[in-house]
């Protein structure tokens, strides 16, 4: 294992959940390109959201890149409230 946690852990969680936790982690929406949200956070980290209803869920390469580009670890998706 990489250290990474899985795509699957949020397999079922809301995209208006994963902005919340965005911005609970000190990210900020920058822009907007269509149904494209890019969110940066004052380190350098830049993570693009697929935003297209509130209550949806996200396909699990959009949930990989998700992890990569903000560097969660399990841990730290357990402290944003993402997973029990």
């Amino acid at each position: 294992m990489n250290g990474r946690p899985s795509a699957g852990l949020l397999r079922n969680v809301s995209t208006r959940r994963i902005v919340r936790a965005l911005e609970q982690d000190g990210f900020s929406f920058t822009e907007r390109q269509g149904s494209q949200r890019i969110y940066r956070h004052p380190d350098g980290r830049r993570v693009v959201v697929h935003y297209h209803r509130a209550n949806a869920t996200l396909p699990p390469y959009v949930l990989r890149n998700l992890l990569i580009g903000t560097g969660w670890a399990e841990a730290d998706l357990r402290r944003l409230k993402l997973v029990q």
